[in-house]
C-alpha cells in the first residue's frame, strides 16, 4: 500500500524558528510499516509545506497525521482537502490530542483515530484494509460516526523494546534542518515514555496509565551509534526518573567512545538527589538541562502536585553550574499572577543565577487534571490559543497588563551579563537572526490578548 504520513505545519510558523525537532513518532510508524513491506514517505510539511504537490506526486491510498491540541483545526483542514481530491484515501489520525480528545475528529473527513502508541495499531489497520476485515476487531480505535464514535477495546503500550527502531531515511531530505537553538543539526531519540511525577497540568503520565516505560539501556546505545548527527535530544517525557538505568547508559557511551552533546528533562529533586550521574553525563556530553521549575512559590508547586520545592530548585541551580552544564529553566506564569507575584518571579530567577530562562503560560490542556478542574471557566475552546502563551482562564490583572508582564519577564528576568554567554552560543552569523525573532516573538506576546477577539 503506498501510504504518506504527515507532519502538520505549526499554528504558529514564528516557533519553527526557534526550535524544530524531527517527528519521530511518525519515523517509528514509518518503520514499522515498511517492515511489513508497504511503500512509505514522510512530508514534514513545516519545511516542506505543499501538500496538494506530494499527494498528486505520490498518489497515497491512505494518509496518516499527527497533532498536539494546537494543530486540531489544522489537521482537520487538510483532511478535508484530502478527501476533496480523492474521497477514496483512508485518513487515519493519531497523536497526543487524538488520544486524549479523539471526540474532536469525530467528522466525515476522518476515518479512523488511533489513541495511543500507533506503530502495532496502525499495521493492524492497514493488514486490515488490505484483507477486508472489520476493524472492530483492532484495539486502540476510535471510528467516526455520525450518532457517536465507536471505540475498540483500549490497547496496552508495546513494551519500547519491541517496537521497530525509528527509520530516520525517511526524514534524510530534512535532517540538517532540525535543531533546538545552537543544537544543530539535531537528532531526537526516545528512551523512555510517561513519567513518575503526578503533575496536574501534565497528561503525559496519565497517557501510559501512570506507568513508566523505559528501554533497556545497550539498544539506545546502539541506537545512538547509528545517528549521524553531533547533537541529541532525549525527547523522554523524563530522563533521568530511572537513575540506575541512565548511570548504566552513561558508562555504555562512554565505553563505546560515542562523542555526541545531549540535551535531556530532568527534575529538579533528581538532579539534587543524584549529582554524581549529572556529573558523569557532562563528563560524556552533556550540555543542557530542560528544568521544569514552573513557579516560585512552595504554595503553588504542592498545589499543582510537582513534588519539588523552591529549595531544590537552588540547589539544583548551583549543581548544574558546577558542572558547566546549562539549565534550561522553564516557568509557568500563573493566569491568578499578581503585579507582586511577576516582579517576585524576577526576583527569584535573579537569586537563582540563571543564565537561561523560558516563560510560558498556566494553560489547561485536555487530558489533564488541571484541564477538568477548569473546564467550566474556560475562556475559549479554540485550539490554535492552547500553545502556552494564551491565558484561558480569567487573569487577575486586566488581559493586556497580563500580557505586558508576561513579555517583560523575557526582558528583565535575566541581566544582560548572564544572558550574553548564552546568546554567544548561538554563533555570531546566527545571532542577529535570532535576537530579531526575539523581537518578533516579544510583539507576539504583547499582542496576545488581542486574539481572543477572533475566538468562539
Amino acid at each position: 500500500m503506498r501510504i504518506l504520513l504527515i507532519q502538520p505545519p505549526s499554528n504558529d510558523p514564528l516557533m519553527d524558528q526557534i526550535y524544530l525537532f524531527e517527528p519521530l513518532a511518525l519515523e517509528y510508524l514509518g518503520a514499522g510499516l515498511k517492515e511489513d513491506g508497504h511503500e512509505v514517505t514522510l512530508l514534514d510539511a513545516r519545511l516542506d509545506p505543499d501538500i496538494d504537490a506530494a499527494v498528486a506526486r505520490l498518489r497515497p491510498q491512505l494518509v496518516g497525521l499527527t497533532g498536539f491540541t494546537s494543530h486540531r483545526n489544522i489537521v482537520l483542514a487538510i483532511a478535508e482537502r484530502l478527501k476533496e481530491r480523492d474521497p477514496e484515501v483512508t485518513v487515519v489520525v493519531g497523536g497526543h490530542h487524538a488520544t486524549v480528545r479523539p471526540e474532536d475528529f469525530n467528522r466525515p473527513q476522518i476515518d479512523i483515530v488511533v489513541r495511543g502508541e500507533g506503530v502495532a495499531t496502525l499495521r493492524a489497520i492497514v493488514r486490515a484494509l488490505a484483507k477486508g476485515t472489520p476493524l472492530s476487531a483492532i484495539a486502540g480505535l476510535a471510528v467516526p460516526a455520525t450518532d457517536g464514535m465507536l471505540f475498540s477495546p483500549e490497547r496496552p503500550y508495546t513494551p519500547l523494546d519491541e517496537l521497530p527502531l525509528p527509520d530516520r531515511s525517511l526524514t534524510a531530505a530534512y535532517r540538517n534542518r532540525y535543531f533546538s537553538e545552537w543544537f544543530a543539526p539535531l537528532a531526537s531519540i526516545r528512551t523512555s515514555l510517561g513519567c513518575t511525577a503526578r503533575c496536574n497540568f501534565c497528561a503525559l503520565w496519565a497517557i501510559t496509565g501512570g506507568k513508566y516505560l523505559r528501554r533497556e539501556p545497550a539498544r539506545v546505545a546502539a541506537e545512538l551509534q547509528s545517528i549521524a548527527e553531533p547533537h541529541v535530544f532525549f525527547c523522554d517525557d523524563e530522563s533521568m526518573c530511572d537513575t540506575k538505568r541512565m548511570d548504566e547508559l552513561a558508562d555504555l557511551i562512554a565505553a563505546a567512545g560515542i562523542r555526541k552533546t545531549y540535551f535531556l528533562y530532568a527534575r529538579v529533586d533528581t538532579i539534587v538527589r543524584h549529582p554524581q550521574l549529572f556529573a558523569k553525563w557532562a563528563k560524556i556530553g552533556l550540555k543542557q538541562v530542560f528544568v521544569g521549575m514552573e513557579d516560585f512559590s512552595d504554595a503553588r508547586l504542592t498545589a499543582m502536585g510537582k513534588g519539588t520545592t523552591v529549595a531544590e530548585q537552588a540547589a539544583a541551580a548551583r549543581i548544574l553550574q558546577q558542572l558547566g552544564v546549562m539549565m534550561y529553566a522553564s516557568f509557568m506564569v500563573d493566569p491568578a499572577y499578581s503585579r507582586e507575584d511577576f516582579a517576585g518571579l524576577r526576583a527569584h530567577i535573579r537569586r537563582l543565577k540563571l543564565t537561561y530562562a523560558t516563560f510560558t503560560v498556566m494553560t489547561p490542556l485536555p487530558g489533564t487534571e488541571l484541564h477538568r478542574q477548569v473546564e467550566g471557566r474556560l475562556l475559549s475552546t479554540r485550539p490554535e490559543l492552547y500553545d502556552m502563551l494564551h491565558a484561558l482562564v480569567a487573569t487577575r490583572l486586566p488581559l493586556p497588563e497580563f500580557y505586558v508582564e508576561l513579555a517583560n519577564l523575557y526582558q528583565k528576568a535575566l541581566p544582560l551579563h548572564r544572558a550574553l554567554p548564552t546568546l554567544f552560543k548561538f554563533g555570531w552569523r546566527n545571532l542577529g537572526v535570532r535576537l530579531r525573532l526575539f523581537a518578533t516573538f516579544l510583539t507576539k506576546v504583547r499582542r496576545s490578548h488581542l486574539d481572543y477577539e477572533a475566538a468562539p
